[in-house]
């Protein structure tokens, strides 16, 4: 493996960033699991709430409590997501006065992206397509996923943290 490793260093920092992106994913987890124990069940902020492209309003969304739940969540994996690349990934002595705001730019488009685009590629695929909504939502949850990737990974290792 150590020789597979130093001949191919490229692909393996690709393959570890796909890997260890998993750690953002099971913090988001994490922080979901106690926003709704705190926020929803405990505290009961279930108030529908609508802000700009934010949708909090229909029975299932848990109004303010769903939307605080999902900010906290995504807020602590985007910080994990960066400290991980950043040391484990990239190996990056990027300055983080530099690094961390750029990455907070990155952070918010995939966010927003991640928001908006699984509505319309579901929507194409059921309407257009004639598939069933489980298999539209799976194939709209791999176009985000593909998109995040091939978005992040070059901008993270050439723009947000190169090797200095």
């Amino acid at each position: 493996m150590k020789s597979w490793i130093e001949k191919h260093p490229d692909l393996w920092e690709f393959i570890k960033f796909n890997i260890l992106s998993n750690v953002s994913t099971i913090a988001r987890f994490v922080m979901t699991w106690i926003g709704t124990a705190v926020f929803i069940n405990a505290l009961k902020i279930l108030s529908p709430f609508k802000f700009l492209i934010f949708d909090y309003t229909s029975e299932g969304s848990h109004g303010l409590g769903g939307f605080l739940t999902f900010l906290i969540a995504e807020v602590i994996a985007q910080i994990v997501n960066f400290f991980v690349q950043k040391t484990w990934v990239f190996k990056s002595n990027a300055d983080f006065s530099k690094s961390a705001p750029k990455y907070a730019v990155l952070a918010v488009i995939i966010v927003v992206v991640n928001l908006i685009l699984p509505g319309h590629v579901t929507n194409f695929c059921i309407n257009s397509l004639g598939m069933g909504s489980g298999v539209a939502s799976t194939i709209a949850t791999v176009v985000n996923t593909l998109l995040a990737v091939v978005v992040s990974y070059p901008l993270l290792k050439f723009w947000i943290m190169p090797k200095q």
